[in-house]
């Protein structure tokens, strides 16, 4: 089968060729792939990985061969899959049981594939903050994928969110998804914050815990900015920062998003789409900050 294959000889680290066949394992289904989405997490760990291993966590398409577990969507069934394991950019693969979810007819095949790790890492580091009812609550990174999915799930918490971006461009669309405040970088936002999901990392995630009210948390997902941060004093008034990862087992999540999503609740805001031939093309728009939202790439 074709396949998105990492390439240290080719420009960017990928190229497309040729992978052997995946045998599903016991509770696996088999799904032929129609439509993938880029995150930074698995362009960027590729790098790590040895030549001829296919990438990606996210991708939607049809059953082909049911798992052999009671309630396994059968042969035929639209569904978005998700694997930590990864070996979603390519034309088969092998999902267990507990990461796949079912798309409704009138989902966008291609839209659900932007859900699970953005859409479901958005969810958990917000359960994971408590109660968000009138909450003050900063999102960063907020015009990528992760901060477009927080900032209406927020909102629909009833918090009061705070959408940060690097540009006033990259920030147009956030208060129609329901952010009440948008700013770039962290300029005048006051204290106190209650609850922090931090995409970016680096110089910004020190200055977003100095905004920190009591009692507030730091969910730490994401380092685009590729900096480490220094932070001057950790005494003081109780409030807390933790690592979080998104973790397996995302099937129920992922029906919940899409329900949302059935509902008009929730919208995936797709900034780049195109053929997987252009895969570099998208890697490069991801990687240079250019994309707003998903990128979505469609197997033809």
């Amino acid at each position: 089968m074709r396949a998105v294959l990492v390439d240290s000889n080719a420009a960017g680290g990928f190229q497309i060729g040729e992978s052997p066949e995946p045998e599903p394992g016991p509770n696996q289904a088999l799904v032929e792939v129609r439509h993938l989405s880029l995150n930074f997490g698995d362009l960027n760990g590729a790098r790590a990985r040895p030549d001829g291993f296919v990438p990606g966590w996210d991708s939607s398409g049809v059953i082909v061969q049911p798992a052999a577990v009671e309630g396994s969507p059968p042969a035929g069934t639209r569904v978005v899959t998700t694997m930590l394991s990864q070996g979603g950019w390519a034309e088969r693969r092998t999902v267990d049981f507990d990461e796949i979810a079912v798309v409704p007819d009138n989902i966008d095949l291609g839209e659900a594939a932007c859900l699970p790790v953005a859409g479901v890492t958005a969810l958990r580091a917000l359960r994971r903050s408590g109660a968000l009812l009138g909450k003050r609550v900063l999102i960063t990174g907020a015009s990528g994928g992760v901060g477009h999915f927080a900032v209406q799930l927020a909102a629909l918490g009833g918090a009061h969110v705070i959408a940060s971006v690097g540009s006033e461009a990259r920030g147009e669309g956030l208060r129609e998804l329901g952010a009440a405040e948008v700013v770039v970088g962290l300029d005048g936002v006051e204290r106190p914050i209650d609850v922090v999901l931090d995409n970016v990392g680096g110089p910004q995630l020190a200055a977003a815990w100095r905004l920190l009210g009591e009692g507030g948390v730091i969910q730490c997902i994401g380092t685009t900015s590729r900096q480490d941060a220094a932070f001057p004093s950790l005494v003081g008034m109780y409030r807390r920062i933790e690592a979080f990862t998104k973790g397996p087992s995302s099937s129920a999540d992922m029906a919940y998003l899409l329900r949302l999503m059935g509902e008009g609740k929730l919208r995936v805001e797709v900034g780049w789409r195109g053929s997987w031939s252009r895969f570099a093309e998208a890697a490069e728009a991801l990687n240079g900050r250019r994309v707003k939202g998903k990128a979505i790439l469609d197997i033809d």
